[in-house]
């Protein structure tokens, strides 16, 4: 009997803990792990306790031509797979670059010495082999690995092979041989270990350093410039400009004084230090002008419990538990927040009657608050939004680190469906999301009067979003039957799976483009006071020629009044075209509804692009952001004629909501999960050559939620306008001669002006953008911060290429994704701000006319 015991790191005993394996008839491997595996965590480390594990073999017979040895022997963790797969009779894994035990190969019951070493080679013959494939195939995709150890590399594997079977042909007296053939192949498999160990292991410290001061000095810049923009000093050109000189500047002079010397510099540090140089100017400015004259604490705006919820997520990044339960983290945040706002509305005064709050409290005024069915309202709000956010969890994928989990069965499609019933029942919801979603933007835009314009983009909502829902429900119907259809007709079905989500591409950057040209969304009329109804004197019956003074009072002013009326009435029908007069109908939505009606347009070639039951989510988040919104405008109060600010509670949530909404649409940050059939929708027979619009279909349908809400972000300072409202919405008018008395400036006040206060004050209204934008793109650097600390400092981590890398570089993109579509959404703004400055000069060069 042979009992031999390796020390084993403990990484691998959390994966292979408690198998048990027959290798041939009568060895018995067993992998145990040591107390140290229960005392230190599951996730790897340096110390004794987290690297002790055993491998114990015990065989009836010996299994080694030496006896064992006296203390226990470390094997690389890569080297059991090899092992493992030759014994049981399986093929190695083509990516393991592991080396064979190959004292486990040796016949001890064979007299002949060279039965064993030949056993042995042969093993090690078929590692290397393997090995020698993999090492090929990855020169030809990366051209990181060093070329003169891989010269000799390959030099050594061909020499070993020839040596081999020149063996194989000859066999007798080449016992030596054989063992410089098995230490030659020893040689090869642990060089290529140690050439791709240093080639993938190799961290650039300066350079982590570098990126990472570079992004907290962004994330910084952001916040102070966000506070700064308030100051009324505060101009934004040339703040920026200067800046952008010095870091070009500073560019050019590391690119001549690397060409001029010879000087290794890294350019991506050099890079780095000219983007903090240009920084550099405006903190002095922002010192000097701002700071000094205020406590530094002032410089920090962020409520502290919304610095207590960034400061958690930031630090949650560290740990991979954290990343990999982050689908439901983030929920638990999001819902904390929801309740911590509704907490400070009730705080505030604004959730009870203003009978309730005649005590004031200590240290605030007492709140003249609405009614309390607007504190009922609030409440609905929060218990809405805690519901949508529990139904969109339904919709969950499980991580691979947790297989007690089981990922929802509806993130799958239709066509993987069996039963016809179900599969149908399931397309009738599907189909009915999409004609909720179609129904409420449009009655949302008919509630506000935006479609009573004649304006292209309000006839293409009306026409073309329908058309939208058709192609998009055809095409659900053909992808999850298309197995079923018959054989004649499966030609026809493969061309309608391609031109049906190409059309609603189509349509919705038709739209897209309409809306950029036309932007304004209002009905205008136009009168003109001829036309209109005039108020005459009437005159009394008088007979005969008056006869006394007070006949004469009574009747020469009648006819005095009466001759002014026929002149006036003359001299306008002389005219061509009286004055002008224009009745806009609710121009106080003109920005939202551009919003809300390029947001439909994204979401439709976005929704194409996902499973058919993803659309429930879809419909989730239009409701979930609706609800969040109203809930943010009862907090946020209206100020005339600014400044206009968004609260960091509104954008906390608002990015909160965008992460919780990519996991609930079947996504992890992780590559296994990528919805790689994504970059086959529109194109079942493939892309051919193009690499770039298969990538750009998969990271649309990776990076929906960020975009959507990035693209968004401007209706959290456009949406407690849009909600002001004096009283009810509309005042009850008088009828009669009484309403016609009382019309005049009186009437036009009544009416709330929501967006066009913005308009009253556009510096306000420019650098209320420009502080969303900043405060969006803050919370956003945070977290792609506290990824690219986690990655550089755990680097060494065992789950650094499972978690930490895959995190950030997830979290990278969905930066970039976000940027652009922040970008995006404002100019959007702009542009209908833009159009609504060219729509007013046009009616008062018409005015003047």
């Amino acid at each position: 009997m042979d009992l031999t015991t390796l020390k084993w790191p403990r990484s691998l005993a959390k994966w292979t803990r408690g198998i048990v394996e027959r290798l041939g008839n009568d060895t018995l491997l067993v992998v145990i792990g040591d107390h140290g595996m229960t005392k230190s965590g599951d996730h790897g480390g340096d110390s004794e306790l987290e690297t002790s594990a055993a491998l114990f073999l015990y065989s009836p017979t010996a299994l080694f031509l030496r006896p064992p040895p006296q203390e226990p022997e470390v094997v690389p963790q890569i080297s059991l797979v090899p092992t493992l797969a030759l014994l049981l009779g399986l093929p190695i894994p083509f990516g393991n670059i592991g080396e064979v035990m190959a004292e486990l190969f040796s016949v001890v019951e064979d007299s002949q010495p060279h039965s064993s070493a030949l056993g042995q080679a042969t093993a090690l013959y078929l590692n290397a082999q393997q090995v020698f494939r993999f090492l090929h195939t990855y020169s030809a995709a990366a051209q990181d690995l060093q070329v003169k150890e891989f010269h000799r590399l390959n030099n050594l594997f061909s020499k070993a092979s020839a040596d081999y079977l020149r063996l194989l042909q000859s066999p007798q007296g080449a016992e030596a041989a054989l063992q410089t053939v098995i230490t030659e192949l020893q040689e090869f498999l642990r060089g290529v270990r140690a050439m791709c160990i240093e080639s993938w292991a190799r961290f650039s410290l300066v350079r982590m350093a570098g990126g990472a001061a570079l992004l907290a000095a962004a994330c910084f810049l952001c916040l102070l410039i966000a506070q700064w923009a308030t100051s009324p000093d505060f101009h934004l050109p040339p703040l920026l400009l200067i800046p952008v000189a010095w870091g070009l500047a500073g560019i050019v002079a590391c690119a001549g004084l690397l060409a001029t010397t010879e000087l290794k510099l890294d350019p991506v540090v050099v890079g780095a230090v000219a983007a903090v140089g240009s920084v550099l100017h405006i903190l002095w400015k922002a010192w000097v002008g701002w700071g000094s004259k205020r406590p530094l604490a002032a410089l920090l705006p962020v409520p502290r419990p919304i610095l207590l919820l960034l400061l958690i997520r930031f630090a949650a990044f560290f740990s991979d538990s954290f990343v990999v339960a982050e689908a439901r983290a983030i929920r638990f945040l999001l819902g904390s927040l929801i309740l911590l706002l509704v907490a400070q509305l009730h705080w505030e005064g604004k959730l009870l009657p203003p009978k309730l709050l005649a005590v004031p409290r200590i240290g605030f005024p007492a709140p003249a608050g609405p009614s309390g069915h607007r504190g009922t309202h609030a409440l609905g709000l929060g218990v809405g939004l805690l519901l949508c956010i529990r139904l969109a969890g339904l919709f969950h994928r499980c991580p691979e680190e947790t297989p007690a989990c089981h990922s929802s069965p509806w993130l799958s499609p239709l066509a993987s469906m069996v039963g016809g019933r179900a599969k149908n029942l399931w397309y009738g919801a599907c189909v009915g999301a999409l004609v909720a979603l179609f129904a409420a933007v449009r009655l949302w835009l008919r509630r506000h009067g935006n479609l009573r314009s004649p304006e292209p983009t309000v006839l293409f909502v009306r026409w073309g979003l329908p058309l939208m829902v058709l192609g998009t429900a055809a095409y659900w119907a053909l992808a999850s039957g298309a197995d079923e259809a018959p054989p004649r007709l499966r030609a026809l079905v493969a061309g309608a799976s391609a031109v049906l989500p190409r059309a609603v591409a189509g349509l919705a950057a038709s739209g897209l483009l309409l809306l950029l040209w036309r932007p304004v969304t209002v009905l205008a009329k136009a009168t003109t006071t001829t036309g209109a109804p005039r108020i005459r004197t009437v005159l009394t019956p008088f007979s005969g020629p008056p006869t006394s003074q007070a006949d004469l009072d009574y009747v020469v002013p009648q006819i005095y009044r009466h001759m002014q009326e026929e002149i006036r009435g003359r001299l306008e029908r002389t005219k061509s075209q009286g004055p002008l007069t224009v009745a806009a109908y609710q121009l106080g939505s003109v920005y939202s509804a551009a919003m809300v009606t390029a947001l439909t347009l994204l979401a439709f070639p976005l929704l194409l692009l996902h499973a058919e039951r993803i659309s429930l989510v879809f419909l989730l988040l239009f409701l979930q952001s609706f609800l969040l919104l109203h809930l943010l405008a009862a907090g946020i109060p209206i100020t005339t004629p600014g400044p206009f600010t968004v609260p960091w509670q509104a954008v906390s949530a608002w990015a909160l909501m965008a992460a919780q909404t990519f996991y609930s649409t079947g996504h992890q940050p992780v590559f296994p999960t990528i919805h790689w059939h994504a970059a086959f929708v529109g194109f079942p027979e493939g892309h051919g050559s193009s690499t770039w619009l298969p990538a750009l279909l998969v990271g649309a349908n990776t990076f929906a939620s960020h975009l959507l809400f990035a693209v968004g972000c401007p209706l959290l300072l456009l949406w407690p306008f849009l909600c002001e409202s004096q009283g009810s919405q509309k005042r009850r008018q008088p009828h009669g001669n009484e309403a016609e008395a009382r019309a005049g400036p009186e009437e036009e006040e009544a009416a709330p002006l929501m967006e066009m206060r913005l308009r009253d004050a556009p510096h306000h209204f420019n650098v209320a953008l420009l502080q969303l934008g900043l405060k969006y793109l803050f919370v956003l650097g945070i977290q792609i911060l506290a990824c690219a600390l986690a990655a550089s400092i755990l680097r060494r981590h065992l789950m650094v290429w499972k978690v930490f890398a895959p995190k950030f570089i997830f979290e990278a993109l969905g930066f970039i994704v976000s940027s652009v579509g922040l970008f995006l959404g404002l100019a959007l703004v702009m542009r209908v701000d833009g159009a609504v400055s060219s729509w007013f000069q046009q009616l008062v060069l018409a005015q003047q006319r």
